[in-house]
């Protein structure tokens, strides 16, 4: 019996209008999601981690990825490698949800046990005729792209993400995520659809009203507007922040920081998107007070004021790097009405709680922005799950980017139903 009714999305797709939301069904029925995690979790390059959680030979972290869970370990020849966390004997899980360190991979089970390599290196009571060299661990492809670790769960993954390493390594380069730590991980839990999670996340129309923390550094004007609705002052605003942007792009090229956008979130399987904004204030960080939150700089960058990159992948992820300190987050489908959020925020390896920097000032305005985005993705799952909801039209001035992130979807969805 199939997994879901490839008719019936095709038909579901087939009936989307162009710049509007998606029907019900997409964000509430269980075979949507199933079709979801079959043709675009298994299918494309997710992000994951950061190879800085596996910092040394032995170091692993076990990461699930709807029924899949993938161990990421480093080997003893420093190589940070990825496989199925499934023993190859009756199907145990070797390791949980979460880090670990481990000499070798042993399965809890009957002890069958692997190196670090994945190789089968014991396994008791089999029998003279039983080869370990069919038996080892089964790869997952994987790939460091400045240091975020990307994997991908199918037979033949997408081989354009060489060249998305190519274009957006050197915008990472500057901030040596190879010499960052993990200062603070949060999970949470958004009671919506992925979907649901990745739309709010590529819009800030709902800024504004709606985060009031994180607009203080973020200019809201950098992803859109009306201008025939803005007040004087609101012009005034818009065009300071054009002005900055095109100065500080400028000045930062010139540095040796990339900056100007590079977008191709809706024209290849594994889509991005890449900027370094101006940020309001200092111009420092992602802070309350838009300073810098680490007085440890991180990597090359001498400018405490380098504004924001931010990086986003279909169809996971988004990131944003300052001078000081690193926040990641990926989204990761648990069923068809809740997402798993998991927020990271990285500094400088050598950089010292309570000395380099303080961590509430470091985590507040994430950790209150993700709980109100959590608050308005659940908000939304309930109305979209209602017998009066019809999908409406996106903003062209402000929801330009969750039209290519449909598309994007759609396309993905519909290539793999064939």
């Amino acid at each position: 019996m199939p997994k879901y009714d490839a008719e019936a999305v095709r038909a579901l797709i087939a009936r989307r209008r162009p710049g509007h939301a998606l029907e019900g069904a997409f964000y509430t029925d269980p075979e949507i999601f199933r079709a979801d995690i079959d043709a675009i979790f298994h299918q494309h390059w997710i992000y994951v981690a950061v190879e800085c959680e596996v910092p040394e030979p032995g170091d692993a972290l076990a990461v699930d990825i709807g029924a899949s869970s993938v161990v990421i370990v480093r080997g003893d020849d420093e190589q940070v490698r990825a496989f199925h966390n499934v023993c190859r004997h009756r199907g145990a899980r070797l390791l949980p949800p979460g880090p670990s360190i481990v000499g070798n991979l042993v399965c809890p089970y009957h002890a069958w046990t692997y190196g670090l390599d994945g190789d089968l290196k014991f396994a008791e009571h089999m029998g003279d005729g039983f080869d370990p060299s069919c038996h080892g661990l089964r790869p997952v492809a994987m790939r460091s792209v400045g240091g975020l670790l990307f994997i991908c769960l199918a037979e033949t993954p997408p081989d354009d993400i060489d060249d998305l390493a190519r274009q957006i390594e050197p915008y990472l380069a500057p901030h040596d995520l190879r010499n960052t730590r993990v200062a603070h991980s949060a999970d949470l839990v958004e009671y919506g659809n992925w979907k649901l999670v990745m739309e709010n996340n590529r819009e800030c129309y709902h800024c504004t009203p709606n985060h009031p923390e994180l607009t203080i550094p973020l200019f809201a004007y950098g992803f859109g507007f009306a201008p025939e609705e803005l007040t004087p002052e609101g012009q005034e605003q818009a065009a300071r922040y054009e002005t900055l942007r095109q100065t500080s792009h400028a000045a930062w090229e010139e540095a040796g920081l990339p900056s100007r956008l590079i977008e191709h979130l809706d024209d290849r399987p594994t889509g991005f998107r890449t900027e370094r904004l101006p940020l309001d204030g200092a111009g420092e960080s992602q802070t309350m007070d838009t300073m810098a939150a680490c007085r440890v700089p991180l990597g090359s960058i001498s400018d405490k004021a380098a504004g924001g990159l931010h990086f986003w992948t279909q169809p996971n992820s988004w990131h944003h790097f300052m001078s000081d300190h690193v926040v990641t987050f990926t989204a990761l489908p648990l069923d068809e009405g809740r997402t798993l959020v998991r927020t990271k925020w990285l500094v400088h390896k050598d950089a010292v709680e309570g000395v380099d920097y303080d961590l509430e000032k470091l985590t507040d305005i994430w950790n209150v922005t993700n709980r109100q985005d959590a608050d308005l993705v659940e908000m939304t799952q309930r109305g979209v799950a209602d017998p009066a909801y019809v999908p409406g039209p996106y903003s062209p001035y402000t929801e330009g980017l969750v039209e290519k992130f449909m598309l994007w979807y759609l396309a993905r969805l519909r290539a793999h139903l064939g």
